[in-house]
């Protein structure tokens, strides 16, 4: 009845139906400041030419990140993505594939699938991985869920986890939006002055369900005291770890130094950033956390003639089982992103993982030796390891450091006082596979300039 009523007509039985008087009653709870209450600014209508030179117009204001000197990273590096893996992701095979409900016809994207997993497996020293969730963020609150779901029962320190300190704001605020309404405790580990987890801070979280930290972590340190954490914190505890898959061509797989859970982001295989996303998390465990991971799982089994075939073995979504028993509310994840890592990885094979890995470590290296140098630049944490990034003080406030070389055509690393407040001048540089050594001596020269000018106080 109401789809017979002109427009007028059907908004009043609407809103009458809903208890209300007038439109501005539907929208009550938005306050009045931001409320627009005008027509809304738009052009009149233009033909495809105008429409298309408009665009080109707009987006000409971007500067693309290869067109520029970059050494801002914090989480997402820039990076190169075989013209192969491009070619091979735009078959129609892969690209219009959603989730292969019907193996029979999915044979192929789910045999893809399936590598994937393996990949990953092998990469992380685990028994098991899915089929990936959002991002790095997504798979570490969905591991620290997880572990409750497989802990608690036995836990002292009930609907208790602990992550690092240094775990980035972003990242922490995912877990507590995933954490909340669950009566979930969060509490965070020390780290000591070199940036390495403070292993008597570590103690306290001993019976708790689950301790995430980061390797590298997010200053870029990597951290070779992670290999006591499981014996510290105990087998009911899941030891779970976020890693940058790139650099397990070099660093040891956390699954052979105790992880139960092994997430982060995989961007690196296979993805370019492209202005953030999309992404894709990675999620690899030991099999006791098998039936209490997110997403879901291909097998490989045999069919009844006796060949190979694949399916869906393990789908925990709400979408595939009752509602009060799923695992997660993870729906759409980013198989094709995911897919994209998996052709990267086979192309690169592990000796050209090897060799990426020790680009992103030559150039981290190079960066350091030739920063240091400058006067007025001291490096935190001088005497650690790193991996694609390092933290440098500055002899005064990181952004305006920042500023000016943004005004001198580098794009430079991250202002930390943005994580952490009281580092004002504290500033993270990150580099990798695409980082030349010609990029680093125009960041030195930039900085050496700023430097100089703050030292006898006159504007760069």
């Amino acid at each position: 009845m109401v789809d017979q009523l002109p427009n007028l007509g059907r908004e009043k039985v609407m809103l009458e139906t809903l208890g209300l008087e007038s439109m501005d009653d539907l929208f009550s709870d938005i306050p009045e400041s931001v409320r627009m209450n005008d027509e809304l600014p738009l052009p009149v209508p233009q033909t495809e030419e105008e429409i298309i030179a408009d665009a080109r117009r707009l987006l000409g204001a971007n500067v693309a990140l290869g067109d520029r000197v970059s050494f801002l990273g914090a989480g997402l590096n820039r990076n190169y993505v075989p013209a192969s893996v491009f070619q091979l992701v735009t078959r129609g095979e892969f690209l219009t594939s959603y989730t292969p409900y019907q193996p029979e016809v999915s044979q192929g994207m789910l045999q893809a699938m399936w590598e994937f997993q393996t990949l990953i497996s092998e990469l992380v020293g685990l028994e098991v991985s899915n089929l990936s969730v959002y991002d790095a963020s997504t798979a570490a609150a969905e591991a620290l869920t997880c572990s409750i779901r497989i802990h608690n029962k036995k836990a002292t320190q009930k609907d208790t986890v602990y992550i690092s300190e240094l775990v980035p704001p972003a990242r922490v605020s995912v877990i507590e939006n995933y954490s909340q309404g669950g009566g979930v405790v969060i509490k965070t580990i020390k780290h000591n002055e070199d940036g390495t987890l403070n292993l008597e801070s570590l103690a306290e979280a001993a019976g708790s369900c689950g301790v995430y930290v980061e390797q590298p972590n997010p200053l870029g340190i990597l951290d070779g005291g992670l290999s006591e954490v499981k014996e510290i914190i105990g087998q009911n505890t899941a030891f779970i770890v976020g890693v940058s898959p790139v650099s397990l061509g070099l660093v040891e797989a956390p699954g052979n130094y105790g992880a139960d859970i092994v997430v982060g982001e995989g961007q690196s295989l296979g993805s370019p950033i492209t202005y953030g996303g999309p992404l894709y998390g990675i999620f690899a465990c030991s099999k006791n956390y098998l039936r209490q991971m997110p997403g879901r799982i291909v097998g490989k089994s045999i069919d009844v003639d006796g060949n190979e075939a694949f399916c869906l073995t393990l789908s925990t979504r709400e979408q595939h089982i009752r509602r009060h028993r799923a695992t997660s509310n993870i729906c759409t994840n980013e198989t094709l992103i995911a897919l994209m890592g998996a052709m990267h990885m086979s192309l690169l094979g592990p000796e050209g993982l090897k060799l990426l890995a020790q680009r992103n470590m030559a150039a981290c290296q190079l960066a350091k030796e030739k920063i240091v140098k400058i006067p007025g630049i001291s490096l935190p944490h001088e005497s650690g390891y790193h991996y694609n990034e390092f933290a440098i003080e500055l002899p005064g406030s990181a952004s305006d450091c920042l500023e000016y070389l943004d005004s001198r055509g580098v794009i430079g690393g991250l202002d930390l006082s943005n994580w952490y407040p009281d580092k004002t001048n504290w500033m993270l540089v990150s580099v990798s596979d695409q980082t030349t050594s010609n990029d680093i001596e125009m960041l030195c020269a930039r900085i050496s300039i700023w430097c100089e000018s703050v030292t006898k106080g006159v504007k760069a």
